[in-house]
């Protein structure tokens, strides 16, 4: 009979009772710790639902509103925090807020779970989102127009509770001279009959900014501009935006007190510093393409020079701005109010400067 140590009813032996069917002790052992590696393996690879996180993790607090945390079900609560969107909702789970830990406690779960668990508790009180899917299954990002057809059509189409309608220069005139950060933070956030996010809380910033795009001029998403398109009637009817030296400008202009008005903990109150105290403070901001493809150029030195009348020239420094897909640059300016001041935006890229001149008269 062949010897061998076994570990039997908590004491090993040198005895093995059927060297027939006896493994020698270290496959043994081998296969009981292969079992239990693959069955942790397993665990943690579990794609949970929000729901399933949420019972599993989040309960603890937010069933009850232990320490601060909001209460499922409490839609006061979670609404204020639901205007922030998915994204920044995720991140303070992710990384921890207040008193509760990175992570909920549970650095197993995957941002993707937590983003789930995040969406499940807004809905559960009060909100209509859509939990995001598995990321290996998700491709490239949607592009504007299969944004558009897939739900903002629905309101855009045919301008459905004053919602500026699809390709309308008109419609969206006033508002593309606000800027384009200031409309995608708009449908960030929601804005009159609009949800946060156009109610599609998986869309990105990126997305909702090409989106944007595409409802201001369709005809920009689908191919490269000829140069008939570059010199198309809407660039004229809007003052705001320009094409110059193969540079599509958007420049957009609102006060301080609009940023200052954002939700609480919205990425736009601390950017550039923070919003500046006084009176005549505007946000201005320039949201720069290559006019042949519509792409948005980034990396770009971006100022801005205000001749205001008889009175020295105000230079300003754009600095690159964190919304959308690239391209934007803003900063604040002190502003003369109710005059006509013109300006000009000098644009330095790779392929060389670009000078772009426009007119504004700050309202007070």
């Amino acid at each position: 009979m062949r010897e061998n140590l076994w570990f039997s009813r908590g004491q090993f032996s040198n005895r093995c009772v059927d060297s027939k069917n006896c493994l020698p002790p270290l496959m043994t052992i081998l296969a009981f710790s292969f079992f239990s590696l693959f069955s942790v393996l397993a665990l943690a690879a579990q794609d949970r639902s929000g729901k399933e996180v949420v019972e599993a993790v989040c309960s603890a607090c937010h069933s009850t509103g232990l320490n601060g945390a909001p209460r499922i079900g409490d839609t006061s609560a979670w609404s204020a925090r639901a205007a922030l969107g998915l994204s920044s909702l995720t991140q303070h789970a992710v990384n921890g807020i207040r008193n509760m830990p990175a992570h909920g406690g549970q650095p197993e779960l995957s941002d993707m779970e937590i983003a789930r668990a995040v969406t499940y508790m807004v809905n559960q009180s009060g909100g209509h989102w859509v939990a995001p899917i598995n990321p290996n299954i998700v491709g490239t990002p949607r592009t504007g127009k299969e944004i558009v057809a897939g739900q903002c059509s629905k309101c855009h189409e045919k301008g459905l509770g004053g919602a500026p309608r699809i390709g309308v220069i008109q419609d969206w005139a006033p508002r593309v001279k606000l800027g384009i950060p200031y409309l995608v933070s708009s449908a960030i956030h929601g804005h009159g009959g609009m949800p946060p996010r156009g109610g599609q809380a998986n869309l990105t910033d990126s997305e909702l900014s090409t989106a944007i795009l595409y409802m201001i001029n369709p005809a920009s998403a689908n191919a490269p501009k000829t140069v008939a398109e570059q010199q198309r009637p809407g660039a004229d009817m809007n003052p705001n935006h320009k094409i110059v030296g193969g540079v599509e400008v958007y420049m957009g202009y609102t006060t301080a007190e609009n940023i200052r008005a954002l939700p609480q903990g919205s990425p736009e109150l601390s950017m550039h510093g923070g919003v500046p105290q006084g009176a005549n403070y505007y946000h201005v901001n320039a949201s720069v393409f290559d006019a042949a493809t519509g792409a948005p150029i980034s990396g770009a030195t971006v100022s801005l020079d205000l001749d205001w009348p008889g009175q020295a020239t105000t230079v300003v420094d754009l600095q690159p701005m964190f919304m959308g897909a690239g391209g934007s640059y803003g900063n604040y300016v002190k502003t003369q109010p109710n005059v006509d001041c013109p300006m000009v935006l000098h644009i330095k890229t790779a392929g060389g400067m670009v000078d772009v001149k426009f007119d504004h008269t700050f309202a007070q």
